[in-house]
């Protein structure tokens, strides 16, 4: 079964308010840049990366959380992130019964993400030399 799979098996056993903003989550990630994969790790955790990773997300009892990798090095103009604020690293999101997904936000959001792992991954490529002619 490929991650797309899983995540869709995830979704559809969710029934409630979880799953519907799980699912418009998911759309939101996915619809922010067409090079975004999806993948499974942890025993059953969604994760989607480009470049790295962007994103994890979880359905607990009371919420649905989206906690991104390296949430503390880009800007949240929108001031989505509620949670993990105080961390150096990660940030998340919490999305509580009735809570709305700002899917324009969230994919400003998720472009913000990519945009700092492609400046980590520039950060790490060796220097080219010049070539003598």
């Amino acid at each position: 079964m490929t991650p797309s799979q899983r995540i869709d098996q995830l979704i559809a056993k969710i029934p409630d308010w979880r799953g519907k903003t799980f699912s418009a989550l998911r759309k939101a990630i996915l619809a922010a840049d067409k090079g975004i994969t999806e993948d499974w790790k942890w025993m059953g955790s969604p994760v989607w990366c480009r470049d790295g990773m962007i994103a994890v997300a979880n359905a607990h009892k009371g919420k649905v959380k989206l906690t991104f990798a390296n949430g503390a090095h880009f800007p949240d103009t929108d001031k989505l992130f509620n949670d993990g604020l105080d961390g150096n690293q990660r940030r998340s999101i919490d999305f509580f019964e009735g809570n709305k997904v700002d899917s324009a936000a969230l994919k400003k959001l998720v472009r913000a993400a990519i945009a700092c792992n492609q400046a980590k991954l520039k950060k790490k490529a060796p220097a080219r030399k010049p070539v003598k002619r």
